[in-house]
């Protein structure tokens, strides 16, 4: 999988359709903060296994935390994380599946690379893209060719 870069400049908004998905299916877009890394980090390792809850840990050690979430009422629904796993670098995100098509993971993605701009920041790197084609659509995200090697390139697995 390959990495891409993202112009941070021109965001999209998505503040009207954050407003519409709080009106019709009462999702709150907001930072995780550290009281509940516990719940984040199990719900992330139940629904995405254990190297993304590690990652998602990492961003409880921030200051602010550098995870988004999407709730309805107690619920998860969706995360999304910058400066986890190296420095300018968004992911992991996911949705539940149930939850997916909503727009849930367009105003994750957004909403971090947002907050990647406020640090200072000019491009952010999305790193192991799998849906390149949504990062492309939604934030005119580019390849970088030559990035198969990545900063997981020499990841320790289970055997």
């Amino acid at each position: 999988m390959k990495d891409m870069l993202v112009r941070l400049m021109e965001l999209p908004s998505v503040s009207e359709f954050e407003k519409l998905l709080f009106e019709k299916e009462k999702i709150v877009f907001r930072r995780a903060i550290s009281p509940e890394k516990h719940l984040v980090s199990e719900w992330v390792l139940e629904h995405f296994g254990e190297y993304w809850k590690s990652e998602v840990e990492v961003t409880f050690s921030r200051q602010p935390v550098t995870c988004w979430i999407a709730q309805r009422e107690n619920q998860i629904l969706g995360f999304a994380c910058y400066e986890s796993t190296a420095r300018n670098f968004f992911g992991p995100t996911g949705t539940l599946e149930s939850e997916r098509g909503k727009g849930i993971g367009r105003v994750l993605l957004v909403k971090s690379l947002e907050s990647l701009r406020e640090m200072g920041y000019a491009y952010a790197i999305i790193g192991g893209v799998g849906p390149a084609e949504f990062y492309e659509k939604t934030v005119g995200a580019k390849v970088i060719e030559g990035s198969e090697i990545s900063v997981y390139q020499h990841l320790l697995r289970k055997s």
